[in-house]
């Protein structure tokens, strides 16, 4: 079992910069694949990036590709979302998921953290 902690959220402005972390408990860190959602009011969570467990392969959601990054620090158990020109509409809870069933991040995973929230001002 693993346990997730986000932190680096907070208010920015449209066009700014956030980076978000997810540190993870465990000695077994590299055997998870990683990844990010999020979920705006009144709407439904939402797949936003995923790392393998390598890290050598990387995906993201449509709405985000070429602005944000996801990055794995298998020495620190941390996982990262850098987060560029941000949007009002990147404004959400966001969640740090992590799996150990498969290379890459299923659309169910099985561990969760709490979530920290983004809010983009206009």
């Amino acid at each position: 079992q693993v346990q997730l902690v986000e932190s680096g959220g907070g208010l920015v402005q449209a066009g700014g910069s956030l980076r978000l972390s997810c540190a993870a408990s465990g000695r077994t860190f590299s055997s998870y694949a990683m990844g990010w959602f999020r979920q705006a009011p009144g709407k439904e969570r939402e797949f936003v990036a995923a790392i393998s467990k390598s890290g050598g392969s990387t995906r993201y959601a449509a709405s985000v590709k070429g602005r944000f990054t996801i990055s794995k620090d298998n020495a620190k158990n941390t996982v990262y979302l850098q987060m560029n020109s941000l949007k009002p509409e990147d404004t959400a809870v966001y969640y740090c998921a992590a799996d150990p069933t498969r290379e890459l991040l299923p659309i169910t995973p099985a561990y969760w953290g709490q979530g920290i929230q983004v809010t983009v001002s206009s």
